[in-house]
């Protein structure tokens, strides 16, 4: 059987990674230890991983309701404690009443210190607090090399994971049929706008799929994708259920309120 036929092309290289994890897990009796993934990834891992083998994953991100999470990938007897995912959680503290912070300034900031971005979760902003869950390993390296974020000064705080701000962060389950799982057909559907509009706001580059710009109007969603159209909000395809019988997809998503 070929897996990757039930895959995308571009994802090839991480589900070889997954595979040599389960191999090593497998074969040597340890646990392995992943880097954040996002939704997508996760949903490759289950799918590859399985429920009923030998080997079995649990997922954390800091908090129960994280986007971001850890995967511990391990032989079926062990049972992992939380802090094995090795999570710290980390809050901004800056000039509040003087500057704002921005969700992509906190990322850019990150990112730039030549840091990938599996090396830390979900960014969690609630009335001007801000915090970020990273992994423990560059918790110092951040620590003591991220100074400011845009124009603010800032100074880091390492915080117990129960500290967490606990955001609003509501998704809205709705069931939608499609006549493909076309990127422009799946954003017209949901966020009831025309096809054409669908399609241009594709086209400028206003449109990301797991955090990647896609400017492929006929780009094929999958479950576990994470849409979001600039202006519109973010939008989870949580399962794809089939074909009705009209042969149009019936999908589950959650779409953020």
């Amino acid at each position: 059987m070929n897996i990757y036929q039930h895959f995308r092309p571009e994802e090839r290289e991480f589900i070889d990674q997954v595979l040599h994890w389960k191999d090593y897990v497998d074969s040597s009796y340890t646990a392995k230890l992943t880097d954040f993934l996002d939704p997508r990834e996760q949903h490759i891992l289950k799918v590859l991983i399985g429920e009923n083998g030998n080997i079995k994953y649990q997922l954390f991100g800091g908090i129960s309701a994280s986007e971001r999470k850890r995967a511990l990938i391990m032989p079926d007897y062990l049972m992992p404690a939380e802090d094995e995912f090795q999570i710290n959680l980390i809050e901004i503290d800056y000039p509040i009443k003087f500057v704002s912070i921005e969700h992509p300034q906190v990322l850019g900031s990150l990112m730039s210190l030549g840091l990938k971005r599996g090396k830390f979760g979900d960014i969690l902003m609630k009335d001007g607090r801000v915090q970020f869950f990273t992994a423990a390993e560059i918790s110092d390296y951040i620590k003591n090399n991220l100074e400011s974020i845009g124009k603010a000064s800032i100074r880091l705080n390492e915080l117990s994971l129960d500290e967490a701000i606990t955001t609003d962060d509501l998704w809205a389950e709705q069931v939608t049929t499609v006549s493909s799982l076309r990127l422009d057909t799946i954003i017209s559907s949901v966020h009831n706008i025309s096809r054409q509009k669908s399609q241009l706001f594709i086209q400028q580059g206003l449109v990301k799929v797991n955090w990647t710009s896609i400017e492929n109007v006929s780009f094929e969603c999958a479950e576990g994708d994470l849409l979001s159209v600039r202006g519109h909000g973010r939008v989870k395809i949580l399962s794809i259920e089939g074909r009705t019988k009209k042969d149009k997809w019936r999908i589950v998503v959650g779409k953020q309120k």
